[in-house]
């Protein structure tokens, strides 16, 4: 799986994670928020858009993306727990290297593609008990802007 960064191009993993890191030690007393959304399109295939973005708060941010195309075989529902799983394995990366760096101090959101409003209300809490259940922080929407706005942009 490779990434996309709008100015560095195509990206490996291991060089998102370096992009990353860099970032944040350009401006070590800066806040941030590291956040993983997922987003899927159906069209004749599916197609799911992981972001990963990193903000300093108040000052901006970075964004990744890697995206697939898949066989359109799975309902809403289940579109909606792989998307779950997509940013999931991602962030448990993330996790990974930065506990490996000694940066344990940096939380990492998932942004869900779900809200109160619309057909996927009824797997809020099934999905947001995945997240939480893992160690994440679980955002829905209208805030959920990892997956709503920046992952459902490269999706079209």
């Amino acid at each position: 799986m490779h990434f996309i960064n709008p100015t560095k191009g195509r990206l490996s993993f291991e060089q998102v994670f370096r992009e990353i890191a860099a970032y944040i030690q350009e401006d070590a007393e800066s806040r941030y928020k590291l956040i993983v959304g997922t987003d899927s399109m159906l069209r004749e295939e599916v197609c799911y858009v992981t972001a990963i973005i990193i903000l300093r708060e108040g000052k901006g941010g970075r964004f990744f993306y890697a995206k697939e195309k898949e066989r359109a075989t799975l309902s809403l529902k289940q579109r909606i727990f792989y998307e779950t799983s997509k940013s999931l394995g991602i962030a448990a990366k993330l996790a990974e290297k930065l506990t490996s760096r000694g940066m344990h101090d940096l939380d990492i959101e998932i942004h869900l593609d779900v809200g109160e409003q619309g057909k996927t209300k009824e797997i809020i809490r099934e999905v947001v008990g995945m997240v939480t259940g893992s160690g994440f922080d679980a955002i829905i929407k209208p805030d959920s802007y990892g997956a709503s706005k920046v992952a459902d942009k490269y999706t079209k």
